[in-house]
């Protein structure tokens, strides 16, 4: 049997004709269906988005002054027609409100992973499992090298620093949104309760956090405490700041990196990364080929990351799998 034929790569996105709408369309478009808030999968400017609800107030605290008239919340597991095509939201383990897009038309059900990771994650529901025939996945960490460790012994390592270098702050890189919240919940689940200092660029998304429900304990702005004060604590900060002047104002900074990417030890002496900790909210090469088997969809897409790789583990498997090759969706970010 061959491919559902009714959701296309086209320039600019997944477009489903018979619901005439796309799918994280990477420009403006009339009607869009967002699986969650990072820049390149949720971008302004759509007329009308269907998210959650965390995605969409994700969306609003980035793009402030953005028209919501058109916005339109959808919980997981509840569905919603457009057109003659049947929505659904399920949870994708990301980052909060992330979700697959689950569309049934004629018989024939797609999902679109959006990025996932199947790892448990205190911040977000976790990823679910789907049965359908065709399957739309990322591969941002499609190669074998790419296998994540625990997360709670990276973060031993963090602190195990943290008691050797008392006298200096230790500055973690994390991504705004999703890993920044993930690493200060799961040290507060580990019992490090001392105060997390932070970067002003991560107050948006952890309000977001808050209002549903999120408690990452006490968080205090870099920018109203004494430099000596920080010595021996703990600062989190978008990755871009590691090494800019902004970190000057942290004591002798032991400078920490947080992402998958950081199994790639060039990339960590690139960014003259003392400590880097492998930590993604994507999954690795092991749990992309695990879900492709628990989902066993006949047929596989693949959008964007090591795409090649992954279509050709799939097809050795008997997988009708084919990479779609899609621009606009960044791997760098993680």
């Amino acid at each position: 049997m061959s491919a559902p034929g009714w959701l296309k790569p086209v320039k600019g996105g997944l477009y489903c004709e018979p619901g005439d709408f796309y799918v994280d369309p990477t420009r403006a478009v009339d009607r869009a269906v967002i699986t969650h808030g990072h820049a390149d999968h949720a971008r302004p400017g759509h007329a009308r988005v269907l998210a959650t609800a965390e995605t969409l107030a994700i969306m609003a605290a980035r793009y402030d002054g953005e028209d919501a008239t058109g916005h339109q919340t959808l919980a997981y597991g509840e569905t919603v027609a457009i057109g003659d095509v049947k929505v659904r939201l399920i949870p994708a383990g990301h980052v909060l409100g992330s979700a697959q897009v689950v569309m049934e038309y004629q018989g024939q059900r797609i999902v679109v992973s959006g990025d996932y990771k199947r790892r448990r994650d205190p911040t977000c529901a976790g990823f679910e499992v789907e049965p359908c025939d065709l399957f739309i996945t990322e591969a941002t960490f499609g190669l074998p090298v790419f296998r994540h460790p625990d997360d709670g012994d990276e973060l031993a390592k963090l602190l195990d620093s943290r008691d050797v270098f008392l006298g200096r702050a230790h500055l973690v890189g994390a991504y705004t949104l999703g890993k920044a919240q993930r690493i200060i919940l799961r040290l507060r689940e580990m019992g490090y309760d001392r105060p997390i200092y932070l970067h002003g660029a991560l107050d948006g998304i952890n309000a977001v956090y808050a209002r549903f429900g999120i408690d990452l304990g006490d968080l205090r702005p870099v920018m109203d405490t004494e430099k000596s004060q920080m010595a021996g604590e703990i600062v989190v900060a978008p990755p871009a700041t590691l090494n800019e002047r902004w970190s000057r104002r942290l004591p002798d900074p032991v400078t920490v990196f947080a992402s998958g990417w950081m199994r790639v030890r060039a990339r960590a002496r690139q960014r003259a990364v003392e400590l880097p900790l492998v930590i993604s909210d994507h999954a690795d090469w092991d749990e992309l080929n695990a879900t492709l088997d628990d989902i066993a969809a006949p047929h596989v897409w693949v959008t964007h990351g090591a795409e090649e790789a992954l279509v050709h583990a799939a097809t050795s498997r008997g997988f009708e799998a084919r990479a779609l090759a899609m621009v606009g969706y960044e791997d760098d970010a993680e």
